[in-house]
């Protein structure tokens, strides 16, 4: 239980440091408008990818209760226009907007990797980098979650 707590105190410290990286560069880094339209995965032509600790992380915080499958290509914690779980959500939804500059995203996308894949190194968890709907998928349908991913 010590290390499942310790995932979750590191991956908060990996959002707050994005969230300080998106502030210092915050004349590129863009402002979400909270559109929805990320959200359309199909429609927007992306994809989101989550790891191993991040999964970890938002079913800590969401509750084993609240997890859901994908059924559409749009995300299914985008309700009525809004995110349900904007507290909670995944550095993909994080770092990228839509009016952001695309290569610094794409670098703060690659130091949030790399933070994310030491600490599974460090605390002997698989690391795995799945798209949302696969990750979701093979959370709820493991027997337990230490073997979900």
């Amino acid at each position: 239980m010590a290390r499942h707590k310790k995932i979750i105190e590191r991956v908060s410290e990996i959002y707050k440091w994005i969230e300080a990286q998106q502030f210092a560069n915050k004349d590129i880094a863009g402002r979400c408008e909270v559109c929805g339209k990320c959200c359309d995965f199909e429609q927007y032509d992306h994809r989101l990818f989550v790891t191993t600790p991040e999964i970890i992380y938002f079913v800590e915080k969401l509750g084993l209760a609240n997890i859901k499958q994908m059924t559409t290509a749009k995300c299914c914690y985008h309700v009525e226009g809004k995110c349900g779980v904007h507290a909670y959500r995944f550095s993909g939804c994080r770092i990228f907007c839509c009016k952001g500059d695309a290569t610094f995203q794409s670098e703060l996308t690659e130091s949030a990797i790399k933070k994310f894949k030491a600490l599974c190194a460090e605390l002997q968890i698989p690391y795995r980098y799945l798209e949302l709907p696969t990750a979701l998928k093979d959370f709820l349908n493991a027997e337990d979650t230490e073997t979900a991913l």
